[in-house]
């Protein structure tokens, strides 16, 4: 099951003057920024309380955060949940109907495995399922 709103994922042109507007919009820096090779991108991460926000910057055209912002622009790219099991999950959505773009879940960010759901599917949102990696 859904355990909580885990993230929210914001793609940015420019990392650099990203950072320096949630820094001034926040009130605080970012506690945290990461590459993700896979992904072809680079990350931060704000918080506030217990919400997260995500930025991410492409570092190759070809990335899906490069085509999104080619396609929409900057702005909210998706929106993660934390599950407590991964894999549990996906079996049950898509049970419910829900498609997978990845069926297996895959390293992400933050020290997460992550799986995303077609946004056709859930109202043209990308949602991704996040579950903490235990090492």
């Amino acid at each position: 099951m859904l355990t909580n709103v885990e993230h929210i994922g914001i793609a940015v042109k420019s990392l650099a003057a990203s950072n320096d507007l949630f820094t001034k919009l926040l009130g605080g820096k970012p506690y945290k920024a990461e590459a993700v090779e896979s992904e072809g991108v680079t990350t931060s991460f704000f918080k506030i309380n217990q919400t997260k926000i995500e930025l991410l910057e492409a570092t190759r055209p070809d990335s899906p955060i490069a085509k999104f912002l080619e396609k929409k622009g900057e702005g909210i790219h998706h929106l993660a949940f934390e599950v407590s099991d991964i894999y549990a999950e996906i079996e049950r959505l898509k049970t419910e109907g829900f498609t997978p773009l990845n069926e297996t879940p895959r390293r992400g960010a933050d020290n997460k495995l992550v799986c995303f759901l077609h946004p056709k599917e859930t109202n043209g949102v990308l949602v991704e399922l996040c579950q903490e990696v235990k090492e």
